[in-house]
């Protein structure tokens, strides 16, 4: 009696599979989440070797391998998703064709909606450094200028408030620069290197880089050293540490403390609010609390993600 060879797998119908793969895609919280759920369900449902999601990296000229389910060799189709990336399905994907392209398409969209989305996301907070950099300016030249009129020869004033500008205008930068990480050591010497006298011992214990951008570390050390020494302080402790993916700056000292914030406030510093907010636009939380032992403590919370 002759056996009778297995039937081939049926493929599922391309409405069914289509639509279940667009609801993952949808229900997602992103495309890179989407693709990893998309890539498994494909496979299987398609009875396939494997299948590959290749999406844009970060450079924007070429592709990465995101998202992957199966394993071994065979023939690969490509399936371009435009700027979005590339769904490669290894082994036989007859009868897949029309389900793949019809997600494609919805692919296309969803990720153009994403891009567009972090497009906007960068605008508003290039607005925001914007609005931040024009009160940094107005800040900075009212004190500087302001000196520079009660000294004899005003010319190294007016060239501080110049020195000013040009920082601020590395920090308004920062927020899309490439330099994403800071020596705390090295932003703590280029603060200190703008005061021509600091009347306080500053003593430091630094471990590592944190998650910001110099220019930034720099300016919150320069207003954070200049309130303390607003504040009458004689002593200024700063110490960094790292804890997995969360840093922590401390700046201590023993001026006058947060009762007598007129000290805080009087500072020629760019101010403890507007530090805060850039602090924030880096992931971090910036706050005072009072020492037990007198005198205020600045602390600079930073976590790995970027605002």
């Amino acid at each position: 009696m002759t056996a009778l060879a297995p039937a081939p797998r049926a493929r599922p119908s391309v409405a069914p599979l289509a639509d279940t793969l667009i609801v993952e895609l949808a229900t997602a919280s992103d495309v890179a989440e989407g693709m990893t759920h998309v890539v498994s369900l494909l496979r299987a449902a398609g009875d396939l070797r494997r299948v590959e999601w290749w999406a844009a990296a970060k450079d924007g000229r070429s592709l990465e391998l995101s998202a992957a389910s199966g394993f071994g060799l065979g023939r690969r189709t490509a399936f371009p998703a435009g700027a979005a990336g590339t769904l490669i399905l290894v082994g036989e994907p007859a009868g897949l064709e029309a389900t793949v392209a019809r997600f494609i398409e919805v692919l296309r969209r969803r990720a153009t909606e994403e891009q567009l989305a972090r497009h906007t996301a960068r605008i508003l907070r290039q607005n925001e450094a914007l609005e931040d950099f024009a009160a940094l300016v107005a800040h900075e030249l009212k004190a500087a200028l302001a000196t520079a009129l009660l000294q004899n020869d005003p010319g190294s004033g007016i060239h501080d408030a110049v020195s000013l500008v040009n920082s601020i205008l590395e920090v308004a930068r920062s927020a899309s620069g490439p330099e994403t990480e800071a020596s705390t050591a090295k932003c703590l010497a280029d603060a200190l290197a703008t005061f021509d006298e600091l009347g306080a011992e500053v003593t430091a214990e630094l471990e590592g880089e944190l998650p910001m951008p110099p220019a930034a570390l720099s300016v919150v050390l320069r207003n954070l050293i200049a309130n303390a020494l607003a504040a009458n302080a004689r002593h200024i402790r700063v110490t960094a540490s790292a804890d997995w993916d969360r840093w922590v700056l401390l700046v201590d000292d023993d001026g006058v403390g947060i009762a007598a914030r007129k000290g805080y406030a009087a500072g020629s510093g760019l101010g403890f609010g507007l530090c805060r907010r850039l602090a924030a636009r880096f992931g971090g939380t910036l706050e005072l609390e009072p020492r037990p032992a007198g005198g205020t403590r600045a602390t600079l919370v930073l976590t790995g993600g970027e605002a």
